[in-house]
């Protein structure tokens, strides 16, 4: 498996990126869906809430991947 220069094996850190960009949308969508709530677009509201949720089951299923590669040598620092 390659090795990126973190030093940790690429799906690891695919895993986490993927991971840490979903949360960081399911946080603004929060935004987002208040910005619709109060333009009165309660379609478009429910539009974002639903992207929201798809963000969190994507982050939490990365999570679940990240803790089966925990401790195996797919899971941490490359060995050199």
């Amino acid at each position: 498996m390659a090795t990126g220069e973190t030093g940790f094996e690429d799906v690891y850190y695919d895993l986490i990126s993927v991971q840490y960009h979903s949360l960081k949308a399911g946080h603004d969508y929060g935004q987002y869906v208040r910005d619709a709530e109060n333009a009165g677009l309660d379609d478009v509201a429910e539009f974002f809430r639903k992207v929201m949720k798809q963000d969190s089951k994507r982050a939490a299923r990365c999570h679940e991947f990240l803790g089966r590669l925990q401790g195996t040598e797919q899971g941490g620092p490359a060995a050199k």
